[in-house]
């Protein structure tokens, strides 16, 4: 009985979560192509520095070394959570026991990692709510945001305690039991004159309990911002791997400017390519990459902490912009998968979402880009964004027209012709 109703709980968690997928996949659909992923060698050692080895997050020394062990953590119990799903489906116990000294090491690293985590997530959860750190804290974050967090947190927290909980009774329980607990094996001499039944009760109660919660949470995750869980490693490694200082050109102008240049082509009669829009509107014409981005984001903050433009009090949060991608994405999204990519609810990513006010105040000097721990690149959204406003709508502030002013009448940013430039070395 207890299989039958494990597996219908198994079915309906794949289910749900396919559904959530299959609804990610589809929004994914709705964008543009990036670049080419190339280069895979780089990209891997890429992903083992900063995904595995968690490079960046080590810049913040103690929340970073918390993190980590965090997330290295989770790394080892997974192992045990997929075995807990292999004896729900087959009704064994401790089915990868025949591992032998492989198994003992998973089972005690799990083991001490189970209350490791478990005191760095209620650390957590006081500096979020009792330290007044800055970049935990932001207009652009809601209450539903601090709230996500919570109750990520909260999650984590209960599903430690748990999984304490099954190896404390599991020790408690059986005289020969199979692999190492550390710390549990100190503790279960607690409850030796409790019954067998009992400690066989209380044990199934926090199996079930961490099994139910791990399916549960994994069918919060796509809406949350904990999603990073899943999107964090793929995003490391389909990040742009030139330089930062690199802006991309765009194709279709780059093509142009080619044929101009081109004495053979300069003068030809030909058609134009058509371009559907210049830059960034809205959430159909960012790329792959920026959907990418908005997903993985942890809103830890440390974009904005480093930012130029946010320290000196000007509107402009690297991580809200990141932020955008994703509300709106799920307020279009699926109107155009349903009315298609022509349809307009009147609004768009920029004003509506992102002010000019914050595009404009980018230095694109890649501070915040050089401070994610997963490598999301804000400057190149921004850019594109830039690049509507100046090729779509004309819309750049006075200073940056007046150079395109002069370029195009003097063949130089300056207001100077060229007869006259050198005029101040007599």
């Amino acid at each position: 009985m207890s299989q039958i109703v494990f597996i219908f709980f198994l079915t309906l968690t794949i289910a749900v979560f396919s559904y959530s997928a299959y609804r990610i996949y589809r929004f994914f659909n709705l964008t543009k192509p990036a670049y080419p992923v190339k280069e895979i060698g780089k990209r891997i050692k890429l992903t083992i520095e900063n995904a595995f080895f968690q490079e960046r997050i080590f810049r913040k020394p103690v929340a970073g070394l918390m993190h980590a062990m965090v997330f290295w953590g989770f790394c080892i119990i997974l192992i045990g959570s997929i075995e807990m799903v292999i004896d729900g489906v087959s009704g064994q116990e401790r089915s990868l026991a025949f591992l032998g000294f492989f198994y003992d090491m998973l089972m005690a690293a799990g083991d001490v990692f189970a209350y490791i985590i478990g005191l760095f997530i209620i650390i957590f959860m006081i500096r979020r709510c009792c330290l007044n750190i800055p970049r935990l804290h932001g207009k652009e974050l809601t209450k539903k945001n601090h709230f996500d967090a919570y109750l990520a947190l909260s999650l984590i927290l209960i599903l430690m305690i748990t999984l304490a909980g099954i190896n404390i009774f599991y020790v408690a329980s059986h005289s020969d039991y199979l692999g190492k607990f550390p710390i549990s094996s100190m503790i279960a001499p607690v409850f030796a004159g409790m019954s067998y039944e009992t400690l066989v009760l209380i044990h199934d109660i926090n199996w079930w309990t961490h099994i139910l919660l791990i399916f549960l949470f994994a069918n919060i995750l796509p809406y949350s911002k904990h999603f990073h869980i899943f999107m964090s490693i793929p995003n490391v490694f389909f990040s742009r791997i030139t330089p930062l200082g690199k802006l991309a050109n765009m194709e279709s102008v780059t093509k142009e400017v080619k044929i101009m240049l081109n004495p053979e082509t300069a003068f030809a009669t030909a058609e134009a390519e058509a371009v559907s829009r210049f830059g960034i509107l809205d959430v159909e014409d960012i790329t792959w990459k920026n959907y990418i981005d908005s997903l993985a984001c942890t809103q830890c903050g440390r974009c904005t902490s480093v930012c130029p433009a946010n320290i000196t009090g000007k509107e402009l949060s690297p991580r809200k912009v990141i932020i955008d991608i994703r509300r709106r994405m799920n307020e279009k999204g699926p109107k155009l998968i349903k009315h298609g990519k022509d349809y307009s609810d009147g609004k768009s990513l920029i004003r509506d979402y992102i002010t000019e006010e914050e595009i404009w105040a980018c230095t694109t000097c890649n501070a915040c880009a050089k401070e994610c721990p997963l490598n999301i690149d804000h400057p190149t959204f921004i850019l594109d964004l830039r690049r509507y406003l100046v090729m779509e709508e004309s819309a750049a502030p006075a200073q940056l027209n007046a150079i395109f002013s002069n370029i195009e009448n003097n063949g130089a940013p300056w207001q100077y012709s060229n007869q006259d430039r050198l005029n101040w070395t007599l």
